[in-house]
């Protein structure tokens, strides 16, 4: 079997391969949220030979009144077979917290979590004693290992908070937990493409227990980019943020999701002023 039909038949198979991992998540999601459905009808992912795309206005919704999230993968009440991962990118969700609202306390264990502020501040508490607060520009990482507990708030009264909350599984289990969070000039990613995570603690952005990058980037339009895998085993998840781009020949608009794998490198285009989000992970 050629690789690119065995990554292919791996990725539609994805659900058997999670679907324990999936079931405890969303049993233990459930117990902390009982609110709230999946307000749009389950779509089938548009599978091709070495990619998927998912567009905006497939993915699941939760609109609980002070939370509005949309969910790229199955999450909590939401559950779509075709879309439960992404090689080992779990969780993809787009969040929007009124005013003084927010998540308590709540547990995770053994997953890389992301955030990423789009606009507001958030506030968070864990139980290794950290109380800090993100804003646009900063990146959150929490390596939950064996245990930890946390919350999350608006931190503000009298505005919205947006951000990105982003799942990976790791390649270690039951590390010791940790956080860290960092403060990114959002200059340096204007028409480049700014790195945010990595697997290296030395290098640039924060760090996790997995072999992934993450990169944003802020495009005037017709800027055009390459970008060239780490790995050839990953795979790039590309989440358009805002405006219109070209990731190869596949055309995306804002907050379009676009998975390929089993190449080297692709061009990005941005056919409007715009910024994305770029993933790489693993596709095992």
């Amino acid at each position: 079997m050629k690789r690119a039909d065995f990554i292919r038949k791996s990725f539609l198979a994805s659900t058997f391969l999670f679907s324990n991992k999936f079931n405890a998540e969303k049993n233990q999601i459930e117990k902390e949220n009982q609110i709230g459905y999946n307000q749009i009808p389950n779509t089938n992912s548009n599978v091709m030979n070495n990619a998927v795309l998912h567009k905006a206005e497939s993915r699941g919704l939760a609109d609980h009144g002070w939370l509005k999230s949309y969910h790229t993968f199955s999450f909590a009440n939401y559950y779509n077979p075709e879309r439960v991962n992404f090689g080992v990118l779990r969780v993809l969700n787009d969040d929007t917290v009124a005013p003084g609202m927010g998540f308590g306390t709540h547990p995770h264990e053994n997953m890389e979590i992301i955030s990423i502020p789009l606009e507001g501040d958030l506030e968070h508490q864990d139980s290794m004693g950290n109380t800090t607060v993100i804003k646009h520009g900063d990146i959150q990482i929490m390596s939950a290992g064996t245990g930890v507990k946390h919350s999350e708030y608006n931190k503000n009264k009298d505005s919205l908070v947006k951000f990105l909350q982003i799942w990976v599984f790791p390649n270690k289990k039951n590390v010791t937990p940790r956080y860290d969070q960092i403060t990114l000039n959002v200059k340096d990613r204007h028409n480049k493409l700014q790195q945010i995570l990595s697997p290296n603690a030395e290098d640039a952005g924060v760090w996790i227990h997995q072999n992934a990058w993450f990169y944003m980037g802020n495009f005037d339009k017709n800027f055009t980019t390459d970008y060239k895998v780490h790995d050839k085993k990953n795979g790039l998840y590309v989440f358009v943020l805002k405006g219109n781009i070209v990731v190869g020949e596949q055309n995306l608009k804002t907050r379009d999701g676009y998975g390929i794998w089993n190449f080297d490198s692709v061009i990005i285009t941005s056919k409007s002023d715009s910024e994305i989000l770029l993933m790489e992970v693993p596709m095992y």
